[in-house]
């Protein structure tokens, strides 16, 4: 059974609508506007068209915040991507962390990301939930109270490398250089900040779930299901991913089914600034990647490979 961790007010949530100036130099964005509401912000985000992706001038419906983690755990590292049935969509993706960045923290897009991180990224060992640092700085326990934070061993978040072009909040050049596409199916602002998650060594029987808030009624709701750990890690090796899900519980990776499956917008194809696929299938974004996935084999595959085994190591017994 769900457990209800947090219960919010959506109306205290306030954001800014956008205008965004982009050119093949870089990109530039500033507040424009009145704050709005959670509701307000979703009737503005409408589909929009752009004549010229590479440079153009165009007010948007809000900012929002990803991160691509790479979670390095027992010597090996892998992508994390969470699960979301997206209310506003109608549709179930595998996505980045992310979220919508409020109004105050416009110009510190990297602290929400880091909040992101804090709220939707669980990790569970028999001692209690891990905390988490930023360089010096200590995330936030979102769910200290109904959740029980270990006091020692935190995980460790640093910034990885970012892209190549800059990104401007007003006249303020954000430092890390997170990656900028305008999508045009929600007319919103995307940020994706690359960080690195350290599990310390500590942190035995490891154990990662994903929450999210849902907006019931008046109410926006947080709820931990064990039965739907809903958190996916995507093994990368080199920079590279591989065509494998797992989930992990216990120090046990299982493998994960892909039937079906669909990546957020985020993992389509970018043209200049923007972005104009909804989500992509995970068989085209494979094809996309270069990427083969390998078939887990049929019952009646693994008995027929048991059976040649069994033949096999016979004729060797046989042998004189």
């Amino acid at each position: 059974m769900a457990r209800t961790l947090i219960r919010k007010n959506p109306s205290n949530f306030k954001t800014l609508p956008l205008q965004v100036e982009a050119s093949p130099e870089g990109l530039a964005y500033k507040s424009l506007g009145m704050p709005l509401n959670f509701s307000q912000t979703l009737q503005r985000r409408k589909p929009i068209e752009l004549p010229d992706t590479q440079r153009f001038s165009v007010e948007l419906a809000n900012l929002g915040v990803s991160v691509r983690l790479t979670l390095q755990w027992q010597n090996r590292e892998y992508w994390v991507l969470v699960r979301q049935r997206r209310q506003d969509r109608g549709d179930v993706v595998l996505k980045l962390i992310s979220g919508y960045v409020p109004a105050h923290e416009l110009n510190l897009p990297l602290h929400t990301a880091i909040q992101e991180v804090a709220e939707e990224c669980l990790l569970e060992t028999p001692e209690g939930w891990l905390g988490g640092r930023f360089n010096d700085t200590w995330l936030p326990t979102p769910y200290a109270a109904a959740l029980q934070y270990r006091e020692s061993a935190p995980f460790l978040l640093t910034p990885a490398s970012g892209a190549a072009l800059p990104v401007q909040s007003a006249n303020l050049t954000l430092l890390e250089r997170p990656r900028a596409y305008v999508h045009l199916p929600t007319a919103s602002l995307q940020l994706i900040y690359d960080l690195r998650l350290q599990v310390p060594r500590e942190a035995k029987s490891l154990s990662l779930f994903h929450v999210d808030e849902r907006l019931e009624g008046d109410q926006l709701v947080t709820r931990l299901n064990r039965k739907r750990p809903d958190l996916y890690l995507m093994p990368v090796v080199d920079g590279k991913p591989l065509a494998e899900l797992y989930t992990l519980n216990k120090d046990r990776l299982i493998p994960a089914s892909t039937r079906g499956l669909y990546l957020a917008e985020s993992f389509a194809a970018q043209d200049g600034w923007v972005v104009s696929q909804e989500r992509i299938r995970w068989k085209d974004w494979l094809r996309q990647q270069g990427l083969v996935e390998n078939k887990p084999r049929s019952p009646l595959q693994r008995l027929t490979g048991k059976a040649k085994a069994l033949i096999k190591r016979a004729r060797t017994k046989l042998r004189p």
